[in-house]
């Protein structure tokens, strides 16, 4: 081997490994990255409107897919309007998106009742319902925990809080804690609209 080879050798090194790790980068979520995971998948239940809806329904969007309830004093409308700032935020993109909110209470969760509280935060939002044993092969399907409190009229449900981001193709990618803020869900959910 040639001196000029040998003195070469370690930069062509340096330019092999950055080629290879470039190739191999992962993209950077601010929620946690759950890309792969083997649990979620297509479901259907009924929307606002009482038509049946799947999930895969809204492929080619990204979905933002929330788990709660209607009489929740708190989680699920902070979430909601979270998510309708992002959307306000997003602007043209916001068409690229879809905000699902399934109900974990289908008892009092009605297609009607639902069809006042979901669009209330933005026009285009859907929300989902089903019979008991739908919602709740659903929240099994996607790991959210749900439980009952309190007896009659006035119960409440203790619930996971946060909020499921799936892309374009309708496969899981982020998982975003309750509380993220809407520039949080903005950036993530625009890094899945220019995948």
């Amino acid at each position: 081997m040639n001196l000029f080879v040998k003195r070469l050798m370690p930069w062509l090194c340096v330019i092999l490994l950055a080629v290879l790790t470039t190739g191999c980068s992962k993209v950077a979520f601010e929620g946690t990255d759950i890309t792969g995971a083997n649990f979620g998948g297509d479901f259907t239940l009924v929307d606002h409107h009482g038509k049946a809806r799947r999930l895969a329904d809204f492929q080619g969007k990204v979905v933002a897919l929330f788990f709660g309830y209607t009489h929740c004093p708190d989680v699920c409308p902070v979430t909601m309007a979270e998510y309708a700032a992002v959307m306000k935020s997003l602007g043209d993109r916001a068409k690229d998106v879809q905000v699902l909110f399934v109900s974990l209470d289908p008892e009092r969760d009605t297609p009607a009742l639902l069809s006042q509280y979901v669009p209330a935060f933005n026009p285009t939002f859907v929300g989902l319902t089903g019979t008991p044993q739908q919602v709740d092969a659903v929240a099994k399907q996607y790991k959210v925990i749900y439980q009952k409190q309190g007896t009659g009229a006035n119960y409440t449900l203790d619930h996971s809080a946060g909020s499921y981001l799936l892309d374009r193709k309708g496969r899981l990618r982020v998982l975003e804690n309750y509380g993220a803020a809407p520039t949080v869900l903005t950036k993530d959910i625009n890094t899945l609209i220019e995948e």
